[in-house]
């Protein structure tokens, strides 16, 4: 391999998108096994955006981190909201943004002291961990929130 081969290029990681990339919503009103079926959710839209299947195994590591911030995000919807009712997935060839809707007001807080040994209280730590941004947005539309990760996208 010469040391050409070997250079990040501005090549898009989500090669399968659009040029002003896709959204994706999976409504989960009443849905039952709403962790799992946001996971499903999420991971075909890598397949379809062309992240998974990879041989990369940066890439991979990094699909599992996206896969682990949707749980956390919808855990939480689920556990301190009473449910998330709707999940959105939008990338563009730079960010891959994941949003989770619920209906309380009530805004996400990192639980502090963060006790690592102590069960319960990590997931917004896992998504600040693992996501290059994170927050929370009112929604527009009715009572509620949007709590969103953004994960910026390595070129290749």
């Amino acid at each position: 391999m010469s040391a050409s081969d070997s250079r990040t290029t501005d090549r898009p990681v989500l090669s399968g998108l659009p040029e002003s990339g896709q959204r994706r919503q999976l409504i989960l009103t009443g849905v039952v096994g709403t962790v799992g079926r946001c996971r499903d959710h999420t991971r075909q839209a890598l397949h379809d955006w062309g992240w998974l299947p990879t041989e990369d195994p940066d890439q991979e590591a990094r699909a599992e981190d996206v896969l682990l911030v949707v749980s956390e995000l919808v855990t939480n919807a689920c556990q301190h909201t009473g449910g998330a009712d709707q999940l959105v997935l939008h990338a563009t060839d730079r960010t891959l943004r994941v949003e989770v809707y619920d209906g309380a007001a009530t805004a996400p807080h990192l639980r502090l002291p963060h006790t690592p040994g102590r069960p319960g209280g990590h997931g917004l730590h896992t998504v600040a961990l693992l996501a290059s941004r994170w927050g929370h947005t009112p929604r527009t539309d009715h009572p509620g929130k949007a709590v969103w990760a953004e994960i910026d996208l390595p070129r290749t």
